[in-house]
C-alpha cells in the first residue's frame, strides 16, 4: 500500500512507518552529538511513545547510557490500517537502542491500570537489575479508568465565561476562530483525574511498596503554564487545575520519597508541536508565532533538545543539586517567557490575518514539526514506493 498524509482539521489520521524510523533517528543524531547526560542508567517512561516521552528515552539512552523500560497506549498495524506512530516510534526506539546494548524494553497497555504496574514489577525484578533510579511519567490521555473501575474522561474548557480565539485548520490551511467552552465542577474534577498527579502517585506508592526503587531514585512529571495571553485556554481552565493538582503531587511525593533520598519534580516546557498540543483549540497559532520569534533570536528548542537541557542541566547538572525555581518547579520554559519573545509574540499576533498568518508565524515549521511526528516531510523517503503490511505485521515491538 501507498501511505500519504490524511490530516482531519488539525488530527493526522494515518502515519508512514518507514518516515517514522528517520523521526526517532533524527533524535539520536542529535543526542548523540550533544553532551554526555551523568544520569540515570535504569529508567522507567510512562507515556514513552511520543512527544516529551519519548525524547526523554532518547536523551537518556542515548545521551547517558540508560536501559529503559517505556509504557505506550499504542496499536500496531492490522487489515484494518497501518497503526499508531507510537507504535512504530517504540520499535525503531527498541532497534536502535539494542544495537547499543542497551534495554529497550516496551509494555503496550493501559498505564493507568493495576495489571501494567504488576507487570513492570515483574520485569524490573526478573530482567532489569531489580531497582529503577528514575521514572518519567510523560501521560497524555483523554480517559482514565481508576483502580476502582470507575471510568473518568477530561475536558478541554475553561472556567467561568467562554473562551474564544483565533486559530488554523491545518486540513484546509486556514484561519479560523475556535471556541472553548465552560466546564462545570464534575468536568474539572475528572480531568483532574485523569491528567493530574493521582495516577503517578499511584506508580510511586507500588514500586515503593514492591522495593524495587533504588537509593536517590528522581521521577519528573512534565507541566506547562505559559504566558499570560494563553491562561483562560490552560493555566486558568481545565488543563490548568489538573497540572496544579500534579505540582502539588509532586510535593508530597519528594516527602514520601525521603526514606530513600529521592527527589520528585515537575519541569514546567516550552510550548511545543505534539501531539497533545494539536488538539488543544486556539493553541497552535500561538505555537506558529512563538516558533518565529525563538527562531528569530536563536532560542527555538524541539522536544529532544528540551530534554537534552533539561536532563544535563537541570535534573543532573555535573555539579550542585537540581536546579529548581522556589516553588520546586524546573523551568525549562524560561526562554519562552522571556519578556522580549512574549513582547514579539504579541506584536505578531496584532498584524495576523487570514491572508498573511502563514508568513507572520512559523506555520512552515509548524506543518513540518506536525508532519513529521507521523514521518511525513522527509526527502529521503520515497512516498511513492508500497509498504507491505506483511512486512510491518512481523515488526516486533
Amino acid at each position: 500500500m501507498i501511505i500519504l498524509p490524511i490530516i482531519k482539521e488539525n488530527i493526522a489520521k494515518n502515519c508512514h512507518p518507514i518516515g517514522l524510523q528517520k523521526t526517532v533517528q533524527r533524535q539520536i543524531d542529535f543526542i548523540e552529538t550533544a553532551q554526555t547526560i551523568n544520569g540515570p542508567k535504569k529508567v522507567l517512561v510512562i507515556g514513552a511513545s511520543s512527544g516529551y516521552g519519548l525524547a526523554s528515552r532518547i536523551a537518556l539512552s542515548f545521551g547517558g547510557g540508560a536501559d529503559t523500560i517505556g509504557i505506550s497506549f499504542e496499536k500496531g498495524p492490522s487489515e484494518k490500517g497501518v497503526g499508531t506512530a507510537g507504535w512504530y516510534n517504540n520499535i525503531h526506539f527498541k532497534q536502535a537502542a539494542e544495537r547499543k546494548g542497551l534495554i529497550a524494553k516496551n509494555f503496550i497497555g493501559d498505564a493507568f491500570s493495576d495489571t501494567m504496574r504488576e507487570q513492570v514489577i515483574d520485569f524490573v525484578r526478573a530482567e532489569f537489575g531489580g531497582k529503577i533510579d528514575m521514572i518519567v511519567y510523560s501521560l497524555a490521555a483523554g480517559v482514565r479508568t481508576a483502580p476502582d473501575g470507575v471510568k473518568y474522561c477530561s475536558t478541554l474548557g475553561v472556567k467561568g465565561d467562554e473562551f474564544s480565539g483565533q486559530s488554523f485548520n491545518l486540513e484546509t490551511q486556514s484561519l479560523c476562530t475556535q471556541t472553548l467552552s465552560p466546564v462545570s465542577d464534575q468536568q474539572l474534577q475528572d480531568t483532574v483525574k485523569v491528567m493530574g498527579g493521582e495516577d503517578w502517585k499511584l506508580w510511586i506508592d507500588t514500586l515503593t511498596q514492591a522495593d524495587v526503587l533504588a537509593e536517590g531514585f528522581k521521577t519528573v512529571a512534565y507541566s506547562y503554564i505559559g504566558p499570560e495571553s494563553t491562561y483562560p485556554l490552560y493555566k486558568d481552565g481545565s488543563l490548568g487545575a489538573a497540572k496544579e493538582h500534579l505540582h502539588a503531587t509532586a510535593d508530597q511525593l519528594n516527602t514520601q520519597l525521603t526514606r530513600i533520598n529521592g527527589e520528585a519534580y515537575v519541569a514546567v516546557c516550552k510550548a511545543l508541536v505534539t501531539k497533545a498540543s494539536a488538539y488543544i483549540p486556539v493553541f497552535p497559532l500561538y505555537i506558529t508565532l512563538l516558533y518565529q520569534v525563538m527562531k528569530e533570536k536563536r532560542l527555538h528548542e524541539t522536544c529532544i533538545e528540551q530534554m537534552h537541557r533539561l536532563m544535563f542541566t537541570r535534573l543532573y547538572p555535573a555539579l550542585g543539586p537540581v536546579v529548581a525555581d522556589a516553588s520546586r518547579l524546573i523551568r525549562i520554559d524560561d526562554w519562552e517567557l522571556r519578556s522580549d519573545v512574549q513582547t514579539a509574540v504579541e506584536a505578531y499576533r496584532k498584524q495576523i490575518t487570514a491572508e498573511n498568518f502563514k508568513e507572520i508565524g512559523d506555520f512552515a515549521g509548524y506543518l513540518e514539526e506536525f508532519n513529521a511526528l507521523n514521518g511525513f516531510g522527509f526527502d529521503d523517503v520515497d512516498y511513492q514506493a508500497k509498504v507491505s503490511l506483511e512486512e510491518l505485521l512481523q515488526m516486533e515491538c
